[in-house]
C-alpha cells in the first residue's frame, strides 16, 4: 500500500475518532469511554504498522497514580492508551493542532505554558486536586522527546504533585522495536522535524513493535526530587533490560494480542 493511502486511512481514523467522542461519549460511561479510547488507539497502531507488547503488567496501578515515562514521540501517546487510556499533561502547542488538538481536549489532557512558571504551578496544582480524587495522569518528565537511545535527566516539578497528593507514582518505558529485533529510532520526533516528516519515516519503516514496560510503583515521598531520581532509574533499568536482551523482549508474552486486521475498530 502507498504512503498516500496510508495516510489517508489514518485522517480517516482521526475523523472518526472525533464522530465517537462527539457522538457516543456523552451517551456512556467513564469505563466505556475509556475501553473505546482503548480500542481506537489499538487500530491507530495497527495503521500505523505497529504492534504492542506490554511487559510486568501485574505491576499496574489503575487508579490515583502519576504516571511518567520515557518520551520518543508523538505516537508514545497511542501507544499509553492502547495499554491504559489516561489523561495527559501535555504542551500548550499541541491544543493548536487540527484534530489532534480537539481530541487530545475532549479527552481531558491537561495543556501547559512550559515557559510560564506560573502556569507550571497552576498544573502542579491541577494534577494534585485530580489525583487526591483518584484519577491516573501521566506526564513526560524530561520535557522533551528523544530519539530513544537515551533517556534525559527527569525534571522533578512535575512530581510535586504526587507529593501534594500523597500518591504513588509509576514509572514506564517505552522502547520501539524493527522486524529484525533492533531497537528502532524510526518513530522518534525530535528536533527540527515536522510532524509530516514524522509520520513519513514511521510509515517507511516497516513493522514495528512499541514496547511498554510497566515498573514497579514508587510510593508516595516527601521529596520530589527523590522520586524524579528514583523514577528515572527505574525507566534506565527498564531500558537496559529490553535494548540488550532483544531476542527475550520479542519472546515475551503478549498483554495485548497483536492487532490484525480483524480487530475493531485518542491523543496529546
Amino acid at each position: 500500500m502507498n504512503l498516500a493511502l496510508r495516510k489517508l486511512r489514518l485522517v480517516i481514523h482521526l475523523l472518526r475518532g472525533m464522530w465517537i467522542v462527539a457522538t457516543r461519549f456523552p451517551r456512556v460511561s467513564a469505563q466505556q469511554r475509556m475501553e473505546m479510547n482503548r480500542v481506537w488507539s489499538l487500530e491507530m497502531l495497527r495503521l500505523s504498522g505497529m504492534k504492542l507488547v506490554v511487559h510486568n503488567d501485574e505491576a499496574r496501578l489503575d487508579a490515583g497514580v502519576l504516571v511518567v515515562g520515557n518520551h520518543i514521540s508523538w505516537i508514545d501517546i497511542y501507544v499509553i492508551n492502547a495499554w491504559r487510556p489516561t489523561p495527559f499533561v501535555s504542551k500548550a502547542e499541541i491544543r493548536k493542532w487540527p484534530v489532534v488538538g480537539w481530541l487530545a481536549h475532549q479527552l481531558d489532557t491537561v495543556f501547559v505554558q512550559r515557559e510560564k512558571r506560573r502556569d507550571a504551578k497552576r498544573i502542579m496544582h491541577e494534577l494534585s486536586d485530580r489525583l487526591m480524587k483518584g484519577e491516573m495522569m501521566c506526564v513526560f518528565p524530561e520535557g522533551t522527546t528523544t530519539d530513544g537511545q537515551t533517556l534525559l535527566p527527569f525534571h522533578a516539578n512535575m512530581f510535586q504533585a504526587a507529593v501534594s497528593a500523597s500518591c504513588p507514582v509509576q514509572p514506564i518505558c517505552l522502547m520501539y522495536e524493527d522486524a529484525q529485533g533492533r531497537q528502532s529510532t524510526a518513530p522518534a520526533y525530535v528536533g527540527d522535524m515536522s510532524l509530516n516528516d514524522s509520520l513519513n519515516a514511521l510509515l517507511r519503516a516497516g513493522k514495528i513493535t512499541a514496547h511498554l514496560y510497566v515498573c514497579d510503583a514508587l510510593a508516595p515521598g516527601a521529596d520530589r526530587r527523590l522520586l524524579a531520581s528514583e523514577a528515572q532509574a527505574s525507566v534506565q533499568a527498564a531500558l537496559a533490560r529490553m535494548r540488550g536482551a532483544p531476542a527475550a523482549v520479542s519472546a515475551a508474552p503478549l498483554v495485548e494480542p497483536v492487532v490484525t486486521s480483524s480487530s475493531s475498530n485518542s491523543p496529546a
